[in-house]
C-alpha cells in the first residue's frame, strides 16, 4: 500500500447498486490501489437518514462489501469497513458541524433538495446534517483525493470549505482534499428519462440496470431504453441524451471509445446498436456476479473485522488531536 497520498471513497447501502454506481465511481477504485492508501466504506450511517427497514440493511451492508470484492478492490491493499463500526465518524461530523458548518451551506445542497422536495419541515435532521457527515468521513483519514460521481462533488467542495474554516480556526488540522471526477462516464442517465440520473432508489426499475439483474432483464430494459427522434448514431449530450447515455454505457463497459463506436454503427440503425449493447451489458453482468457469487457472506464479514481494526487505528490517532485541538482534552 503506497502512502504518498490517502483516497477514500464510499457507497451507501440502499437500493440495488446499479452500473451507473459502477461506471461513475467504483470502476475507478481498484487501479488506484497500487498507487495510493485506499480506504473504502460502506457508509450505512448515511443510509438511515431516509426510511429504510434494518434487516434490509444488514443484507445490503453485506452486498455491497462482496460487490466492492467483486469489482477488484483487494483487502490486502486497501481497507474495506463499515462506517458505523469506526464511532470517531460521528464524534467528528458534531464537532464539524460545531466548528466549520454553516446552515446556509447546507440548505444549497442539491441531493438535499432533491429528496426533501416540498416536505422538508417534515424530514429528519440527519438527511439536512447528511454532508456534515460525509465531511466527516473524508476528514477523518486526512484524505487527498476523493473519487466520487458527479453527484457527490458539490460535497466535496462542501468538506473543502469546512476544513479550511476549520483550519482557520484552530490552526493546521486536516488535509483539504480533491475530488476525483471521471472525464468520461462521471454520471449516467435514466434509461427513461435521460435527463435525470440513473438512481438506485427509482420507482420505475427499467430506469436503472442493477448489478445484480438477472441477465434477461437487463437486456431487456437495454432493447426499452428510450431513443431521441432520428435513425443515425451519433453523439450529442445537449440534444440527443438518450443515445449520447447508451453510448457511454457501450463505451465504459465495452472498453471502446465513443468516436469509434459511432463510426462503426454509420448506416446502422438503433435497433442493431442497441441489440450489440444489451449483449455488452450481459456480458459485464454475468463476469460480474460469476466474481460476486464465489464471495461468501463469512469472507466478507472477516473483511469487514479486518477493515474496522485499521481505520479505527488511524480514526483513534486522529481524533486524539483534534480533541486536543479544540479543547475537551
Amino acid at each position: 500500500m503506497n502512502q504518498s497520498k490517502t483516497i477514500f471513497s464510499g457507497v451507501k447501502p440502499s437500493g440495488d447498486l446499479t452500473i451507473g454506481n459502477y461506471i461513475g465511481a467504483i470502476s475507478q477504485w481498484p487501479e488506484m490501489q497500487d498507487k495510493y492508501r485506499c480506504i473504502f466504506s460502506i457508509v450505512d450511517y448515511h443510509a438511515i437518514t431516509v426510511k429504510y427497514q434494518p434487516e434490509e440493511l444488514r443484507k445490503r451492508i453485506l452486498e455491497i462489501t462482496k460487490i466492492y470484492l467483486a469489482s477488484g478492490i483487494d483487502p490486502k491493499k486497501s481497507i474495506i469497513f463499515q462506517q458505523s463500526a469506526v464511532p470517531e465518524h460521528t464524534e467528528l461530523a458534531w464537532i464539524l458541524g460545531c466548528s466549520g458548518s454553516y446552515i446556509a451551506d447546507l440548505k444549497k445542497m442539491t441531493q438535499f433538495k432533491d429528496k426533501a422536495g416540498e416536505k422538508q419541515n417534515s424530514v429528519f435532521v440527519g438527511l439536512f446534517t447528511y454532508p456534515v457527515l460525509m465531511a466527516a468521513d473524508i476528514l477523518l483519514y486526512d484524505t487527498q483525493a476523493v473519487p466520487v460521481g458527479d453527484d457527490q462533488k458539490q460535497h466535496v467542495e462542501l468538506t473543502r470549505d469546512i476544513a479550511k474554516r476549520f483550519n482557520n480556526k484552530y490552526g493546521p488540522s486536516f488535509v483539504v482534499p480533491e475530488a476525483i471526477v471521471r472525464k468520461e462516464g462521471a454520471r449516467i442517465m435514466s434509461l427513461t428519462e435521460p435527463i435525470k440520473k440513473m438512481s438506485k432508489s427509482a420507482s420505475n426499475s427499467n430506469s436503472y440496470i442493477s448489478l445484480l439483474d438477472d441477465i434477461e432483464v437487463a437486456k431487456k430494459k437495454i432493447m426499452k431504453a428510450v431513443t431521441d427522434s432520428g435513425t443515425n448514431i451519433d453523439y450529442d449530450s445537449a440534444d440527443r441524451p438518450a443515445l449520447a447515455n447508451l453510448l457511454t454505457i457501450y463505451a465504459q463497459l465495452g472498453n471502446r471509445q465513443i468516436p469509434r463506436l459511432v463510426k462503426d454503427y454509420q448506416g446502422k440503425g438503433y435497433g442493431e446498436f442497441k441489440k450489440d449493447l444489451a449483449e455488452i451489458v450481459a456480458k459485464f453482468l454475468t463476469d460480474f456476479q460469476n466474481k460476486f457469487n464465489n464471495i461468501s457472506n463469512k469472507e466478507a464479514q472477516a473483511v469487514l473485522e479486518s477493515g474496522r481494526q485499521q481505520a479505527s487505528a488511524l480514526a483513534q490517532m486522529k481524533m486524539e488531536k483534534i480533541r486536543k485541538v479544540i479543547g475537551v482534552r
